[in-house]
């Protein structure tokens, strides 16, 4: 799993939020997005790889502009995970 977390700049409020939360998962094949117009991003939680440059063009569609986009691996962590050292 990916974590990808795109500086977005032009988001005000929580309808702000929503759009760019429904595009992503209508352009992409997220397993989990959210959004905060505070803190200027958007995170995708996503098994699959996706360009920096459809994202850029998917969100600059809804008036946003992309400020960077960051890549991390993801490892999900639940009430019963163990954590290994």
């Amino acid at each position: 799993m990916i974590k990808i977390t795109i500086q977005i700049d032009g988001m005000q409020c929580g309808m702000c939020e929503a759009h760019i939360n429904d595009v992503m998962r209508r352009e992409f094949p997220v397993k989990k997005v959210s959004s905060s117009h505070a803190k200027g991003q958007t995170v995708i939680i996503t098994e699959d790889e996706i360009d920096d440059q459809r994202l850029k063009e998917a969100v600059e569609k809804t008036g946003y502009e992309v400020i960077a986009v960051k890549r991390e691996p993801y490892e999900k962590r639940g009430l019963f995970s163990v954590r290994h050292k």
